[in-house]
């Protein structure tokens, strides 16, 4: 059973932004949760199958498969592994079976095969870089939405060989995040600067630099108010979650850009800057 798609904006990101590998027949998406795209369709793989492409997809480069049988299936014995691999690479629907090339000795995905997650890391760390001219600036919100603000294959909570692979990639997009959120609001971007730094936010809510990166957002745009909500906000978290105070750093910032205001929110953070927290 398959539903036709539009292309995603990713499918041709690489192509933009200058990388060798072009847009695919097939996409793989693994940000947000599993799909397989061919020819313009969504393919529904069974589930040892998604696990093995997100494997190859993952890895981005060939893979014994003894290697492949032993991550995919732990607790079976090496001659049973190898005959569950043999039967899912013989079950993978009509069409998507050349998706996956299979030797005697190793397994990777096709070279027209796509993966969301490799233009994720690229958008990525262009950005980190601060290279963001090829970059196609009309597709550039879309772009960011379809690849930083999801993580890695949410669902697949007990698969132990993803746990490395998904810390990777959540702290690179939230770096990412965080830089693109300035780098948004210097260029006078504010509305787009701000969703993405909530975006960093709801992936992490405890983190002070995302939090940093918003107030700093707010107080270009002369939104003292905004950027002290965001700053008590962010104290109220770190205080009633884990204990502890938001940087002085930070505190001084507001200190000396929003404690001047005569108004009530700003009075609860003097009381604040005074230890007088409950």
């Amino acid at each position: 059973m398959s539903e036709t798609i539009t292309d995603p904006v990713w499918s041709h990101y690489r192509v933009a932004a200058g990388a060798p590998q072009g847009r695919g027949r097939t996409q793989v998406r693994l940000l947000g949760g599993f799909e397989f795209h061919h020819d313009g369709h969504r393919v529904q793989l069974g589930a040892s199958a998604e696990r093995l492409v997100a494997l190859l997809a993952l890895r981005g480069a060939p893979v014994g498969r003894a290697r492949v049988a032993a991550v995919l299936w732990p607790d079976a014995s090496a001659t049973r592994a190898a005959a569950n691999l043999r039967s899912v690479l013989w079950r993978m629907p009509p069409g998507t079976d050349a998706s996956v090339v299979s030797t005697r000795d190793q397994l990777r995905l096709a070279d027209d095969v796509t993966v969301d997650l490799h233009a994720a890391d690229d958008l990525a760390l262009r950005v980190l870089d601060g290279d963001m001219a090829p970059v196609d600036a009309d597709n550039l919100g879309v772009a960011v939405r379809q690849l930083l603000f999801q993580d890695l294959l949410p669902e697949h909570t007990e698969d132990a060989w993803l746990l490395e692979e998904r810390e990777r990639f959540r702290q690179l997009r939230l770096h990412a995040l965080e830089a693109l959120c300035r780098m948004l609001s210097a260029k006078g971007l504010g509305g787009l600067a701000i969703e993405v730094g909530l975006a960093a936010l709801h992936a992490d809510p405890y983190r002070e630099s995302a939090h940093r990166a918003l107030i700093d957002v707010h107080l270009a745009e002369g939104n003292r108010r905004e950027a002290a909500r965001q700053f008590e906000e962010c104290r109220r978290l770190l205080h009633d979650e884990l204990g502890i105070s938001p940087s002085d750093a930070l505190t001084q910032l507001i200190h000396e850009t929003c404690l001047s205001m005569d108004d009530r929110l700003f009075r609860s953070l003097a009381e604040y800057s005074q230890g007088d927290v409950r």
